[in-house]
Parts: C-alpha cells; sequence; structure tokens
C-alpha cells in the first residue's frame, strides 16, 4: 500500500508541477527542478473486526532550479505543497494529509507529510454445503 501512496504523491505533484518525481536513487544527472519522495516511518496498529490502522509518514526532497533564489523558491514551492497533498487520490479513494511541515537544509525543500488511514484483513470463510427442504406425510 505504501507504493500506491507514493503514486498518489506523485500524481499530485505532477499534476500542480509538471516536474519530473523520483521514487529510487538520485543519479548524477538529476534534472532540477525534481522531486524525491519516500516513506520514512511506518505503522501498523491492530483495531476490533479485522482492521488495521496503517500511520505512514512520507518526506519529499525538492530540489531548486534557482541556484541563487534557492530559498525564495523553495518556500513558494512548499506552499503550492501544502494544497495539493492536503487529499490525494489512492485506488480511487482520497486520503487526507496530516502534520505537514517543512524544513530547508543545504538549500533542498524536505517536506513531511503523514498519511494515515484504516485497512481491512479479508477473511475467506468457507460455506456450509446446500441445504434442501421437504414435506412429508406419513403414510402416504
Amino acid at each position: 500500500m505504501v507504493n500506491e501512496v507514493i503514486a498518489g504523491i506523485s500524481n499530485a505533484l505532477y499534476s500542480e508541477f509538471g516536474y519530473e518525481n523520483h521514487m529510487e536513487e538520485i543519479k548524477q544527472d538529476l534534472k532540477e527542478p525534481c522531486f524525491f519522495i519516500s516513506s520514512i516511518n511506518h505503522q501498523n496498529k491492530r483495531y476490533p473486526g479485522q482492521r488495521y490502522k496503517r500511520n505512514n509518514q512520507f518526506v519529499i526532497q525538492y530540489f531548486p532550479k534557482s541556484k541563487t533564489d534557492t530559498r525564495a523558491e523553495c518556500y513558494s514551492v512548499a506552499e503550492r505543497m501544502d494544497m495539493c497533498l492536503e487529499v490525494i487520490e489512492v485506488d480511487g479513494k482520497t486520503i487526507r494529509g496530516y502534520n505537514m511541515n517543512y524544513e530547508i537544509t543545504d538549500e533542498i525543500l524536505h517536506y513531511f507529510v503523514d498519511y494515515n488511514f484504516f485497512v481491512r484483513k479479508m477473511q475467506t470463510t468457507t460455506t456450509m454445503g446446500t441445504m434442501g427442504e421437504g414435506i412429508y406425510v406419513k403414510g402416504r
């Protein structure tokens, strides 16, 4: 499910910015501006009724295009990310982002967001065989 959430984040970012998104290791020939999306924390807590609450924390790194005014560009991008990542679509359902915050270190924007949701464990049950009914009168 983490991969589906990353895909939802990537789709939301691409719709808003149109920049390239990376989910794997960043290569040397990085074309800026771009985003790098990764999961940094995952928790799975069991609830009654075969339900599980999944808490997923993600970091999205933004590599700015500007080499002279990087902080201003990062602030602008972070404000737009607040809006486009508030609600994302995953497998046809919407998920709301929580605990959104960011920091800028080494001229790179690090944007943190949590996507928490419930999943249900589907049980396979063996159904009973068919049962017939009939009425029989004694002596006839």
